[in-house]
């Protein structure tokens, strides 16, 4: 018999062949802090795909809310709620039009205080995203900016500057916006002549803000306060690494994403990383620090190398900073090897816990990256219909594995919804359902993110899938999607939503997210990732053919049919399991 999520595996098994597992010097020692952020699992909610209340077609707070047990009851430790401010939505919401205030698209600002309430009653905390690079063209700052004098204290909140040559057609700079085309954008003076230009990373209707001014600093602290007495347990700070921007504001022959090129490093980009974000950092710190139950900050800082986004989370910084070298690791035993070693390293130089990821809302789910054998998508590229199309199977059993190998090691843990049932993108949807910018503004040549967005599903036998009662959905959702639909799930033992019940309450138990980390050495098994983690030894095969498992008393595994191999000692192809050692 199997395990189900209320009994995981319980049987010995022992390695079959004459390769041992030879156990390595310690890489990482068990952390010494307690709290609850350094070993957290945080489930990410993205409001317009999780569940809509109303059968307008969009997610809701409401809707988040009727379902926050079943959140509570997988065994995390909080959410993290995608912006529901007022918006025009031009970024499905991150393009902010009041950032303290609740979108009519998700609710009313009591909804927002019953979710928080209920989160905090089923013992989660409640993470917001802030954006503080940009704000949407439609917020009262930038519409008084547009409406004032060059050199104004108005404009001076954000980046206006003169265009150049003899008329100044020509924007300030050569920098490009991540979206496509040219990152600046021309006003027109009250007389209808041609003005300055403002700069914009994303969209033109995403104008970044000027953070070397101080009044910009003070708006956010503002906002921080406003959120934090309302309960929130923390903020995710959406593109942390952009909101300083070199002085003079050189041209760069770079990536616009600062993607490293040859004589053009991450570290050089002057629209990136600059010194001062971390003032402003260690201010945010003082301010969650002066609140009760040690509400987080949480970067989403693409920085490179690890050991300089390591400074993102020094003490007196940022609690924790996405991995984003982990999550863009393809499905290679060695690359995989470094990226932990590296990472621990870095972060603990710093003292620092590593936060682990695998997808979110801005990428292809890993369902559907590890279907791509060996090929590597750019953040924010996704799968379209006249792309290579993944192999689903493959894929699945990969993201089953590396979710569990994931949670198996020390430090804190981001989850996507709708990962826990085996989601993948819609690969297929048609180029006239799609809403993500990055597809708009290069003409379909990016295929963008909607894939990854798609409403998620909750009943087999409703409209929509159980996201919407009306059957609607702001985004179409794929043939089949039914068949991953969570009422199924929960009465299968061998569901995927079953494996993350059983790996996230073993996790707990083990004591895994503040334990230690040694690495196995076995060279007849190249294709084998295996470490110790306290006493729950954690082993991934990489390969195509089952291997030998290492000695102990078998945990748990990834696979339906994974108790099989390991009557056998064997774990099988493209597979993970934990044994207690």
């Amino acid at each position: 018999m199997r395990p189900s999520m209320d009994e995981p595996a319980q049987s010995s098994t022992s390695s079959t062949n004459d390769a041992p597992y030879e156990l390595q010097p310690v890489t990482h020692i068990s952390s010494t802090g307690q709290q609850w952020w350094r070993r957290a699992v945080i489930y990410q909610i993205y409001p317009r795909s999780f569940k809509d209340s109303t059968g307008s077609g969009m997610g809701d707070l409401a809707g988040i809310t009727a379902e926050l047990p079943k959140i509570a009851a997988l065994g995390v430790d909080a959410i993290w709620l995608s912006p529901f401010f007022p918006s025009p939505q031009h970024d499905a919401g991150y393009d902010v039009s009041d950032y303290r205030g609740v979108d009519p698209l998700f609710g009313t600002m009591d909804d927002a205080k019953t979710l928080l309430s209920t989160a905090k009653s089923l013992g989660l905390r409640v993470i917001i995203d802030i954006v503080p690079n940009h704000c949407s063209s439609e917020h009262h700052l930038f519409k008084a900016a547009l409406v004032a004098a060059p050199g104004s204290p108005d404009r001076e909140m954000f980046h206006f500057a003169d265009g150049l040559g003899e008329d100044g057609n020509t924007p300030p700079n050569n920098w490009q916006s991540l979206f496509g085309s040219s990152g600046w954008t021309r006003v027109s003076n009250p007389d209808g002549a041609p003005g300055q230009y403002y700069f914009h990373l994303f969209d033109a209707t995403q104008p970044d803000f000027n953070w070397r001014n101080p009044a910009v600093q003070k708006e956010f602290e503002d906002t921080l306060r406003f959120w934090l007495d309302a309960g929130a347990g923390g903020f995710r700070i959406d593109v942390a690494h952009a909101m300083f921007k070199k002085l003079g504001l050189p041209d760069w022959g770079g990536a616009p994403d600062g993607t490293p090129r040859p004589g053009f490093p991450f570290a050089d980009a002057p629209m990136f990383g600059q010194p001062e974000l971390h003032h402003v950092f260690a201010r945010w710190r003082e301010i969650c620090d002066e609140y009760p139950d040690e509400p987080v900050l949480c970067a989403e800082a693409n920085v490179r190398p690890l050991s300089r986004l390591a400074d993102w989370v020094a003490p007196g910084q940022m609690h924790q900073s996405f991995n984003f070298d982990f999550l863009r690791t393809l499905w290679d035993r060695d690359a995989l090897a470094s990226v932990i070693s590296d990472s621990l390293a870095a972060f603990d130089s710093v003292e620092a816990p590593t936060t682990w990821v695998l997808s979110n809302h801005d990428v292809s789910r890993h369902a559907s990256r590890f279907g791509l054998d060996g090929v590597a998508l750019d953040l924010g590229d996704g799968i379209g219909p006249r792309d290579p199309q993944p192999d689903m199977g493959l894929g699945l059993a990969r993201a089953r594995a590396s979710t569990l190998f994931m949670l198996g090691l020390p430090g804190g843990a981001y989850l996507y919804q709708g990962e826990e049932l085996g989601l993948g993108d819609h690969t297929t949807l048609e180029d006239r359902y799609r809403q993500d910018p990055t597809f708009l503004r290069t003409d379909g040549a990016r295929i963008g993110r909607d894939g990854c967005r798609v409403p998620i599903p909750w009943a087999h036998d409703a409209p929509a899938a159980g996201f919407s009662p009306s059957g609607q959905s702001w985004l179409p959702q794929p043939a089949g999607w039914e068949e991953f639909s969570r009422d199924l799930q929960e009465q299968d033992p061998h569901s995927t939503l079953h494996l993350y019940h059983n790996a996230l309450r073993l996790r707990s138990e083990l004591g895994l997210g503040l334990g230690s980390l040694a690495f196995y050495a076995n060279p007849k098994l190249p294709e084998v990732l295996a470490i110790r983690n306290g006493n729950t030894i954690n082993v991934l095969n990489l390969g195509n053919s089952p291997v030998a498992l290492p000695a102990g008393e078998l945990l748990l595994f990834s696979s339906p049919t994974g108790e099989d191999y390991a009557a056998q000692g064997l774990l099988e192809a493209n597979a993970a399991a934990w044994l207690r050692a």
